[in-house]
C-alpha cells in the first residue's frame, strides 16, 4: 500500500499522445467491427466510446514507463499477484471527437483496495483514472472524456481435484 500511495502522490503521472489524428478510416473500421452504423459517424465525428482507441499503445508500442496502472500491476505481480481480471470501466464523454483532432491522455492511479478475498482468489483492486484532451492552437486544453478503469490483481485459487 505504501507503493500505491507513492504512485498516487505523483498525480497525473503519465501522458501519451495519439500517434494519429482522429480519422475517418479508423472510425469506419471501428463501426464495422462493432456492427454499428450511424450516418453521423460516417461524416466526420467519432463515436464517444472510441476515446480510448486513439491513444491505445497498439502492437509494437508500449505504455510510457511512468504509467501508474502498469507500475502498480507490475509491483503486485512481483509480490505474487500474477493474475489479472478486468472488473469494470466507467466512462464520461464531454463531447464527440472530430476528424483531424489530435488527442492526448493523462493517466493517474486513483485507488488500490485490498487485500480482498474474491471468488477468483485474494487480490487488490487497482483503479486508474484517465483523462483525454484535445489541445487547441491558442494553448488551451479541452477535456473530452474520462475513464475510471478497475482491475483485480490476484493470486488464483488452487483448483480442487
Amino acid at each position: 500500500m505504501a507503493e500505491a500511495e507513492r504512485i498516487k502522490a505523483l498525480g497525473e503521472a503519465s501522458e501519451s499522445r495519439a500517434p494519429y489524428a482522429v480519422n475517418q478510416a479508423t472510425i469506419g473500421t471501428w463501426l464495422d467491427a462493432m456492427g454499428y452504423d450511424n450516418d453521423r459517424f460516417r461524416q466526420g465525428e467519432a463515436p464517444p466510446s472510441m476515446a480510448q482507441v486513439w491513444t491505445m499503445p497498439g502492437l509494437g508500442r508500449r505504455r510510457p514507463p511512468e504509467d501508474p496502472l502498469s507500475r502498480m500491476t507490475e509491483m503486485l505481480t512481483a509480490e505474487g499477484y500474477t493474475a489479472v481480471l478486468g472488473t469494470n470501466c466507467e466512462q464520461t464523454y464531454e463531447r464527440y471527437l472530430r476528424v483531424g483532432e489530435e488527442v492526448r491522455v493523462t493517466s493517474a492511479l486513483d485507488s488500490v483496495v485490498g487485500p480482498k478475498s474474491t471468488g477468483m482468489g485474494v487480490g487488490y483492486f487497482v483503479t486508474s483514472r484517465n483523462t483525454w484532451y484535445v489541445d487547441h492552437p491558442d494553448g488551451t486544453a479541452e477535456k473530452v472524456a474520462t475513464m475510471l478503469f478497475r482491475v483485480l490483481k490476484f493470486v488464483p485459487k488452487e483448483k480442487s481435484a
